[in-house]
């Protein structure tokens, strides 16, 4: 794929089977028009997107138009910087385990390491936090539930790259298709029981009291916004919506970030004078404080870092 882009910059077309092109952007007046495009009329790729639909349901990556439309509107309170403020404590603790993680193993003679692996954990523990107000340990002990989001993952990849097991009725009597449908269920179990404690004591304590002691406390998550969200005729997110968000936000907020942030450090470790420039901004920024923390406030102040 990488020699395909330096022999053809611009755009170029490669066919997985006999019936399947896939149409590959490089140049960015290419890809700008596509990002820049109303996420109402960009066409979502349907055929893959059928592998995560068992699992993601009709979530805000797998629909589009008019439902589309109607759930962001609905999820817009979770995406507002007053909740987002709040998080930033959850984000440092996260990478200080990681952190602690790495300096275990370099103390003990070790020099390589996943990084993918261990910064997809990061992510997944910060996100289990965020969404659900749920701590699983994951970076440091097994967890059921997120190790179901990574062989789920792992399975979908898989699955697109052998075209005869694209049809449902192949890849369900497989090993594969079967510890797709277990992982599936373990992910949906565990966001259920999540939503219906969540919703019962939203009826307990009433909405109004509990939505004012949540927000007093700065602990409103993504599951809160979601069974609070009501349309312009009162009308709430059905079960199924609410489930559906919430695994989409768990696959796709871990995913992409964990990626972007690997290949950020990949990048700066080839490259270590821009590594170095990132490090005394940082340390520059945190001079004088105790403790040494980046907070909300702090990310406009880092410009260089930000670039890479």
């Amino acid at each position: 794929m990488e020699s395909l882009s330096y022999s053809f910059r611009d755009v170029h077309l490669r066919w997985m089977g006999p019936f399947y092109p896939l149409l590959r952007f490089v140049h960015p007046k290419f890809v700008a028009p596509l990002l820049q495009a109303p996420a109402t009329i960009v066409p979502k790729d349907k055929f893959f997107y059928s592998f995560l639909r068992p699992w993601l349901g009709d979530g805000l990556l797998l629909t589009a138009g008019d439902k589309w439309s109607h759930h962001r509107r609905l999820l817009t309170p979770a995406f507002r910087f007053e909740i987002l403020k709040s998080y930033v404590k959850i984000f440092n603790k996260s990478a200080d385990i990681m952190h602690a993680k790495w300096k275990r193993l370099v103390s003990a003679g070790s020099t390589r390491l996943d990084m993918f692996e261990h910064i997809s954990l990061m992510t997944l523990d910060s996100l289990q936090k965020c969404v659900f107000s749920f701590d699983s340990n994951c970076q440091e002990s097994p967890s059921e539930y997120i190790a179901a989001i990574l062989e789920l993952s792992a399975l979908v990849v898989k699955r697109q790259r052998q075209i005869f097991l694209h049809p449902d009725l192949l890849y369900y009597l497989t090993p594969d298709g079967r510890r797709f449908r277990r992982a599936c269920d373990l992910v949906h179990n565990f966001t259920d029981a999540i939503i219906q404690e969540r919703r019962f004591s939203l009826i307990t304590e009433g909405s109004h009291d509990f939505l004012k002691a949540k927000a007093k406390a700065k602990t409103l998550d993504f599951i809160d916004v979601l069974l609070l969200a009501k349309d312009e005729d009162g009308k709430e997110l059905s079960h199924e919506d609410i489930r559906a968000e919430a695994d989409t936000f768990m696959f796709g907020g871990h995913d992409t970030t964990a990626s972007g942030l690997s290949w950020v450090l990949y990048n700066l470790a080839k490259h270590p004078e821009y590594q170095e420039r990132c490090r005394q901004e940082v340390q520059e920024l945190l001079r004088d404080r105790e403790p040494k923390e980046i907070e909300w406030d702090d990310l406009a102040q880092l410009p260089f870092l930000t670039m890479c």
